[in-house]
């Protein structure tokens, strides 16, 4: 293992010998807030004609930070604050030489479109958490909860406030009234909290802010200016609930006999609720939860046995899901080496595990999720740097119903099942330094049917950083550990499962135990970076991942046995130049054990972006991958060497301020012989014909060939044989939304996805030697004596041994397969917190016939009558204490 430290060290050394000299520290700035009484609060219209805006001193004297950094901006802009015992109010005044010019794009809450201006409160004063409120030219609210000194923007928290905007000869203003129910902040008489303000002229593309940061600035909420001259406030508990009742219409195309033919339309309630346990600390409470406005997810296939990661979109698990984000290893530039993380709360409410034992003449009736009873979620940050977070939340037994000609039965599928997640971290040393833990619990109540799950499934983890030389400098990491128990069979599962292959030919270091009830592994990760002050940045560390480690319970994890080191390093022209806005160069590098001491990765990685004056943006990068090797490709059997392959690709992007925006690029991968090569383009128009409309169409179309694709094994003559084939892939991938806002608090949106893959398979052959980049001494071709195909069956019979007799019969593997989903939503906000969804999805979903021209098959195959249809009408209604 002395490469990796090696390769550690020498990144160490070059990035302290080349760092460029540290900035000048920027002054910090102070904005007062006047107390004023409840008489004189004013009418939030976005016209500040009352006494409080038209006497006194207001803010001003903002400076760029985008695109020329440290200079003044193209227009004037200047903020007030008063504050009374329940709301602070802020006005602004966005001066504008040229108002006819003011862009008023309207979008939903969160749009962020157009010209705009927001305030971030650090009421904390912790120099790391904000809580951030925008307000655009066309009066479109967006909030934001930033977290980690601005690594970390939350924008489905959605607290309730007011917002007001008007155009005049001066330019356009604004006012806000923010309950402090909705902040979190001291019991001291004198508050003294970190604040910022920034404007973004959408036509200059130019953001600029009241306290300067600069864009090399190692933060962004421990660079805030102070706000001072709040006196004498009580911090509020915040008391919200919200009922709800949704009415569910399917259209089951299936016939009219079919035993589970739905025809009724279906109706639910339940119950969200927020509560503030203290000033710091908030209780969300959900009470059989409904997403069916939820946007379904991308379609996808996968062939590599690995599951598929899908982001979070369900409200509950989503707002302030930061506080329990515990990544086993990530880069400080977001780029993720594995998605794995102690906590994917896509595993709340997962499809059932199980399948019914059927037999001939049943048809089966399965869940499509597992039911949630309920949910709880404990989170907040106490003034002294500590943050808490404790998720609890239970999912329901599910049955499979089995019909057999109207005798019906029940079969268990999921059982009751506890989740538990717990995270704690605390600040300190001047908040440049934090530690913390987190503890994860998954316990099953299992039935005789189940035993296939684990029982028990808990992990738990410590994690630290620690900054330095005005936190330009870190170094983090975590430890964790897990433990996963259950029958014999279970434990045997996880051992042979995809992410572990105890069982592999080649793995010395390994063995599979079936008479194990449970196992325990460790995983994580130590780094060091330079994230600011400076035009070279960078980070480097080392993660491992033991042979026993599992996650997949309440986590995501695709695979253990893993011993890692990563560098990049970044080169940054932060100041504009010549036809440059911004110039970035940053060049990565991998390398890999396992466990037994294998090098199974060394790869490499240039990539630079551009950001032109004209507001053009393009970006190239140059990969190279000389050894790779898998446990996973032949599914239990021997390292597999991947041959050595070079790839690269670009993209661009046109001026963002336009009517029509395009984004285009392509990427192209070969191999060693030609084994292997990847190519795909893909083009996006975006379109903004009035104020209230946008389209935005997505489309992709990529070739793959694989010579090496792994499609089957066979057992002949008591050895192990694995069967390759030459696949040819080609994917079709649209997508378009259609926004259509009506004001800011009504809008309808389309979100449509058709989706087709296929795939053919020729030249079957068979393994000699794994490890070789020696096609020859590889692979063995089947000839074209060896193997015939069977049409009656769809399938090919081979001879293996070339004696004349059939050794095994290969089911064709050749694959085609369309998805086309769709979604309509209406959202009516009617008062703050309070809204109604009318919900149409549709969704259809098939294995077609293998097809020579994937995009014809659009036409033919995926719309058709066996499409899925859902009609929703959901109303909810917040009640605010």
């Amino acid at each position: 293992m002395r490469y990796p430290l090696l390769a550690l060290a020498c990144y160490v050394l070059s990035l302290s010998t080349l760092s460029a000299q540290d900035q000048d520290t920027i002054a910090q700035r102070t904005a007062q807030a006047i107390m004023i009484s409840a008489a004189q609060t004013p009418t939030i219209d976005g016209i500040l004609d009352e006494e409080i805006w038209l006497s006194g001193n207001w803010e001003s004297d903002f400076t760029q930070d985008f695109p020329d950094s440290g200079k003044a901006p193209h227009q004037e802009t200047a903020f007030k604050i008063v504050c009374d015992q329940k709301y602070i109010y802020v006005a602004f005044k966005c001066f504008d030489t040229e108002p006819n010019k003011i862009v008023e794009r309207l979008s939903r809450r969160d749009g962020f479109e157009g010209d705009r201006i927001s305030i971030g409160f650090d009421s904390y004063n912790d120099k790391q958490t904000a809580f951030m409120f925008t307000i655009s030219a066309a009066g479109v609210k967006g909030d934001e909860l930033i977290s980690n000194d601005g690594m970390g923007w939350d924008e489905s928290w959605n607290p309730i406030w007011l917002a007001k905007s008007s155009i005049n000869e001066e330019g356009w203003m604004a006012e806000l009234r923010i309950p402090l129910s909705q902040l979190r902040f001291s019991k001291s008489t004198d508050q003294k909290w970190g604040v910022q303000v920034r404007r973004y002229l959408f036509r200059e593309q130019e953001g600029s802010m009241w306290q300067f940061v600069p864009r090399d600035a190692p933060g962004l909420v421990s660079q805030f200016g102070t706000l001072e001259g709040i006196r004498n406030i009580k911090p509020q508990k915040q008391v919200e609930i919200q009922p709800y009742t949704v009415i569910k219409s399917e259209v089951d195309n299936r016939p009219g006999d079919h035993p589970f033919k739905k025809n009724k339309p279906a109706l639910a309630a339940g119950l969200d609720a927020k509560i503030g346990v203290t000033n710091d600390i908030t209780l969300d409470l959900t009470v059989n939860p409904d997403f069916g406005q939820v946007e379904a997810d991308p379609a996808a296939i996968n062939l590599d046995g690995f599951q598929i990661f899908f982001r979070e979109q369900r409200p509950f698990f989503v707002e302030n899901n930061n506080i329990f984000d515990y990544g086993l290893s990530r880069s400080m530039a977001g780029n993720t080496f594995w998605s794995d993380n102690l906590f994917y709360s896509r595993r709340i409410g997962k499809s059932p595990s199980g399948y019914p034992t059927t037999q001939c003449g049943d048809i089966a009736d399965v869940p499509t999720n597992t039911t949630i009873l309920g949910a709880a979620k404990l989170s907040g940050k106490t003034k002294n740097g500590l943050s808490i977070g404790i998720l609890e939340s239970i999912t329901d037994k599910e049955y499979a119903i089995i019909d057999n000609e109207g005798d019906r039965s029940m079969q268990v599928v999921e059982p009751l099942t506890n989740y538990f997640v717990g995270r704690l971290k605390k600040d300190f040393n001047n908040r440049n330094s934090q530690i913390g833990g987190i503890l994860t619990s998954t316990q099953r109540k299992m039935e005789d049917n189940l035993d296939f799950l684990h029982k028990s499934a808990i992990t738990a983890g410590i994690d630290f950083e620690h900054r330095w030389k005005e936190r330009s400098w870190y170094v983090a990491g975590n430890m964790v550990t897990s433990h996963v128990s259950g029958s014999t069979t279970a434990i045997e599962n996880t051992q042979r499962s995809i992410g572990h292959l105890f069982q592999r030919e080649d793995a010395d270091h390994l063995s599979l135990d079936t008479d194990r009830t449970s196992l325990t592994g460790t995983g994580g990760h130590i780094k060091l970076g330079r994230s600011g002050n400076g035009r070279l940045i960078g980070e480097g560390g080392i993660a491992w991942r033991s042979p026993e480690l599992e996650l997949n319970d309440l986590g995501f994890q695709r695979q253990s046995d893993d011993i890692r080191q990563f560098y990049w390093m970044g080169y940054r022209w932060l100041q504009p130049f010549s036809i440059f806005n911004r110039i970035q160069i940053n060049v990565n590098e991998w390398l890999a054990y396992d466990f037994g001491g294998n090098r199974t990765l060394t790869a490499f990685n240039f990539n630079s972006h551009f950001n032109f004056k004209n507001f053009y943006y393009t970006g190239f990068g140059i990969n190279y991958t000389p050894t790779s090797y898998s446990y996973a490709e032949l599914r239990g059997g021997p390292r597999f060497r991947f041959m050595p392959k070079v790839g690269f690709y670009y993209n661009a992007r046109s001026d963002g301020r336009k009517a029509v925006v395009l984004n285009w690029g392509m990427s192209y991968e070969n191999a060693k012989d030609n084994t292997q090569s990847y190519k795909e383009a893909w083009l996006g128009v975006s379109y903004q014909p009035v104020n209230a409309l946008s389209l935005r169409l997505q489309a992709s179309y990529s070739q793959s060939f694989n010579a090496l694709q792994y499609v089957t094994q066979k057992t002949i003559d008591d050895r192990q044989a694995y069967i390759l084939g030459s696949l040819d892939r080609e994917t079709v991938n649209l997508s378009l939304r259609i926004n259509y806002t009506v004001n800011p608090n009504l809008s309808i949106q389309y979100y449509g996805q058709p989706y087709v893959t296929s795939g053919g398979y020729t030249n079957y052959k068979y393994v000699k030697d794994a490890t070789s980049i020696d096609l020859n001494k590889k692979i063995e071709l089947y000839q074209d004596e060896s193997i015939s195909y069977n049409e009656e069956n769809n399938s090919y019979l081979v001879d293996h041994n070339l004696n004349g007799a059939k050794d095994y019969e290969l089911q064709n593997p050749d694959f085609s397969y369309m998805q086309f989903r769709s979604n309509l939503v209406l959202r009516w906000e009617y008062i703050p917190g309070s809204e109604f969804f009318l919900v149409w999805t549709m969704n259809n979903s098939m294995y077609g016939n293998r097809v020579d021209n994937v995009i014809k098959s659009l036409t033919d195959q995926i719309i058709d009558e066996n499409a899925s249809h859902i009609f929703l009408l959901k109303a909810t209604y917040r009640f605010v204490k």
